[in-house]
C-alpha cells in the first residue's frame, strides 16, 4: 500500500534575505507555513521540497531532532541526522522548526549541511489509500 500526502504549507517566493535582523526574522518565521518537530509523532514521515531537491524526513524522536533523511547529494540513502532547524541562510536559527521559505539545517557526522529554500511541506500518511 502506497502513502499518500496531504499538503501541509506551501510558499513561491522566498521570505526575506538571508541578511535579516531579529526582527525580520521573527516576523517571517511567524508569518511562515511551518511545522514542528516535536509537534510530530516518532515514525511520523513528511516529505519537504526545496528549490532542489525533495527530501523524505521520518521522525525518530522530535524533542531530540532526531529524524532519517534521504534526498539530496548528502543523503542519497536515508541517513539518521539531527534537524537543527530552518535558517535564512545567517546566524539565525528556528530551533527544532521546519519552515516554507526558509533553508533546513541538519547536523550530520559533525558537519553542519544547509538546503536550499523549502518550498512546500507534506505530511504523508502511510494508512491513506494506494496511489494509482
Amino acid at each position: 500500500m502506497a502513502a499518500t500526502s496531504t499538503a501541509v504549507h506551501r510558499v513561491e517566493e522566498p521570505v526575506t534575505s538571508a541578511r535579516s535582523t531579529l526582527q525580520q526574522f521573527a516576523v517571517a518565521a511567524a508569518s511562515s507555513g511551518g511545522v514542528l518537530l516535536d509537534t510530530l509523532d516518532a515514525i511520523d514521515q513528511i516529505e519537504v521540497r526545496t528549490r532542489n531537491t525533495t527530501y523524505h524526513i521520518t521522525v525518530l524522536g522530535g524533542t531530540e531532532a532526531r529524524v532519517l533523511v534521504q534526498g539530496g547529494r548528502y543523503f542519497p540513502v536515508q541517513s539518521e541526522v539531527r534537524l537543527n532547524g530552518s535558517t535564512l541562510g545567517g546566524s539565525l536559527l528556528k530551533v527544532g522548526w521546519i519552515g516554507c521559505g526558509f533553508c533546513m539545517e541538519f547536523m550530520h557526522d559533525g558537519q553542519r549541511i544547509t538546503t536550499t529554500r523549502v518550498r512546500e511541506i507534506r505530511r504523508l500518511d502511510p494508512t491513506g489509500p494506494a496511489l494509482h
